[in-house]
């Protein structure tokens, strides 16, 4: 919500606090098939997206989270040639993985067409992720088109919001299930899996219930200011292969010159959870 000027995060994902950023002019405001859509001009951080009243990308930090969440799986696999991406509509994602030469072909299933005409609009250094001719977008449900696609895409990368609305079904198991049929065997999944300070009551019953079906399981981290206590993980599972805390490829001098946040020493580290997010989760 905006009031006196500021644009104000708080509700069930922030229990007791807030998060708040000083609005110069709102960009867009309208109700989609699915959500609340809001793009405003911040004073410090850029555009940001909000969506049903949840921040999902600003300017300025965005590559914390869009390199971490697409290039831990990408880099932990020796060759990867299709890329599935759900949701990720504002681009970022897409941006990051066309760094990769050996993928072939990256396919984005985004269910909210809204989502990806703002970020055209008013997230262009996202939103140049579709200028790739690798990519292929499905304006569809991302499970519907995995029941579609069995034993196809190397890495799959999901992007969602917080599990409200629409993306509520990313978080449970039926999801996950049919990541793995989507997989190809060796393949790796990497979702979006929330803050460790707030929603360890989500993390791990998450973790145990896909723990039967995938080979090993990991839990990643990334530090980002303007997302919930300034911390957001990934849950990484993987069909047929063993681990992905240490990468299997490193980027080349090009891209390893652009990137902000990732390097193969953070990939590492990212999976060195605090103990007691290590005992919450794993123990």
């Amino acid at each position: 919500m905006i009031i006196d000027g500021w644009f104000h995060e708080r509700g069930v994902l922030w229990p007791g606090q807030a998060m708040s950023l000083k609005v110069e002019e709102v960009l867009d405001h309208h109700r989609s098939l699915y959500q609340d859509v809001l793009v405003f001009k911040s004073a410090n951080h850029g555009n940001v997206l909000v969506l049903d009243g949840v921040i999902q990308v600003t300017e300025r930090d965005e590559f914390a989270y869009q390199e971490m969440i697409a290039h831990i799986p990408l880099y932990a696999h020796p060759d990867p040639k299709r890329v599935l991406v759900i949701g990720g509509g504002d681009g970022g994602v897409l941006r990051e993985i066309a760094k990769h030469e050996s993928v072939q072909e990256i396919v984005i299933c985004e269910i909210d067409k809204d989502v990806i005409d703002v970020s055209k609009k008013y997230l262009p250094t996202l939103a140049k992720g579709y200028d790739d001719p690798r990519v292929k977008v499905h304006i569809m449900d991302g499970a519907k088109f995995m029941n579609d696609n069995q034993d196809s895409f190397d890495v799959i990368i999901t992007d969602s919001s917080d599990p409200v609305g629409p993306a509520s079904v990313l978080f449970e198991t039926p999801f996950y299930k049919a990541m793995h049929g989507s997989l190809r065997e060796g393949g790796i999944v990497c979702t979006q899996g929330e803050c460790i300070w707030l929603h360890l009551d989500l993390i791990r019953p998450l973790i145990n219930s896909i723990s039967t079906f995938y080979t090993s399981i990991g839990y990643a981290y990334t530090t980002i200011p303007t997302y919930p206590s300034g911390q957001i993980g990934f849950i990484l599972a993987t069909k047929g292969r063993n681990g992905c805390q240490d990468p299997a490829r490193e980027p080349g001098k090009a891209t390893a010159d652009a990137l902000k946040y990732y390097t193969p020493e953070v990939h590492k580290a990212a999976f060195v959870l605090p103990a007691f997010a290590k005992r919450a989760i794993f123990d």
